[in-house]
């Protein structure tokens, strides 16, 4: 019986006509194609994340786990989609698997980031832009207690095998982090390897939970081992700082990065 999970349709509308040199029809010029290169590359290099030593995707590995660690309603989902938006400029494809979320909540999530980069960066192209990047999007959504990896590779493989989405980066939101994990992400962390996956996880924090000696926050602690990066978002009045833990550069090689409350955009705290 086939699956029932929601595939998004996404119409691929041709944006540009060629045209074509009067000398030579062999020579064919996309000017609206050079111009939303120019606009992803610029947008790309504006990403936040490589203030802190985290250049493009290169920092997490393929088969490589990444964790968004932050008390529940600080932005884990808005950073989730902003490090998702990034890889799709990069013509990446990103699985976006939501544990607690239906898929038009999330998809909704993605439409204000979109619309917030807009306005902060004065973008006139944006629906253009974000119509060309869609279609490296997949959401694709579980009920906590049904999710489990067998589940989750088999749907991967029916994406592959249809030729419907092949995945390059995963994000998961609202997988529990508990002392029974341990197995569960043994067995992600082999799946990510497979299919040369780097995968980003949002991990729920608890204020009543005290961190380790060297700062890992206690949901991560069981599986540390397995993450190549850490990032917190760590409430600090009316800030939400954005801290490396793990991977990326050392503190003293990046300036402090803010979650703006108001836009939920990542920004250098010193840039007004």
């Amino acid at each position: 019986m086939r699956h029932k999970y929601i595939v998004e349709q996404v119409e691929r509308t041709e944006l540009v006509k060629p045209i074509e040199s009067p000398s030579s029809r062999a020579k064919v010029v996309y000017l609206k194609d050079r111009n939303f290169y120019m606009l992803k590359k610029d947008l790309i290099l504006r990403n936040p994340l490589r203030l802190m030593g985290y250049q493009t995707e290169g920092f997490l590995p393929k088969g490589g786990f990444g964790a968004i660690l932050a008390r529940a309603g600080v932005g884990k989902t808005a950073f989730l989609v902003q490090l998702a938006l990034n890889s799709m400029l990069e013509s990446k494809n990103v699985l976006h698997i939501s544990l607690c979320d239906p898929v038009k909540k999330v998809g909704l999530w993605y439409e204000e980031i979109v619309r917030n980069i807009a306005n902060q960066y004065n973008v006139r192209q944006m629906d253009q832009l974000w119509e060309a990047i869609l279609p490296h999007r997949f959401i694709m959504t579980f009920k906590v207690e049904s999710f489990s990896v067998p589940k989750l590779e088999e749907r991967i493989a029916d994406l592959t095998e249809q030729g419907i989405f092949f995945p390059q980066t995963i994000l998961i939101d609202g997988l529990p982090f508990d002392e029974t994990a341990r197995g569960s992400f043994s067995d992600l962390k082999t799946l990510a390897k497979d299919y040369s996956m780097r995968v980003w996880f949002a991990v729920r924090t608890h204020r009543h939970q005290k961190p380790a000696p060297d700062g890992m926050p206690a949901p991560l602690l069981d599986v540390a081992d397995l993450f190549e990066v850490a990032v917190e978002l760590q409430p600090e009045g009316k800030e939400i700082h954005v801290r490396a833990l793990k991977g990326g550069g050392t503190p003293s090689d990046h300036p402090v990065l803010v979650l703006d409350p108001s836009t939920m955009l990542i920004k250098d705290k010193r840039v007004t």
